[in-house]
């Protein structure tokens, strides 16, 4: 449990730092630790939102959703990353 808290503060230190990609590395670390704790999936997705990786961002969330259904990190952060992908898509077919 000690390692987790570790890597999940040096995860959250990234993202004060801008480091996003750092960040979510340190929280998929943490995942292969404790598969249940939410807060470290919100905080990535949180990540791949910075990083324009929405649908990775939403199965983040929805992991997070099918535990806990009433998580409103989940949610908002869901809706950014769907946000994300119809931009995406729109983009695509402006081509």
């Amino acid at each position: 449990m000690e390692k987790f808290k570790r890597l999940k503060n040096e995860g959250n230190d990234f993202v004060k730092m801008g480091e996003y990609e750092e960040a979510a590395n340190k929280y998929s670390e943490c995942m292969k630790l404790n598969t249940e704790e939410c807060t470290v999936y919100t905080n990535r997705a949180l990540c791949y939102l910075k990083l324009y990786k929405y649908e990775e961002a939403k199965q983040d969330c929805d992991h997070v959703l099918q535990i806990e259904d009433s998580n409103i990190k989940a949610f908002y952060r869901r809706a950014l990353a769907y946000k994300g992908l119809q931009v995406r898509k729109k983009n695509m077919a402006d081509i």
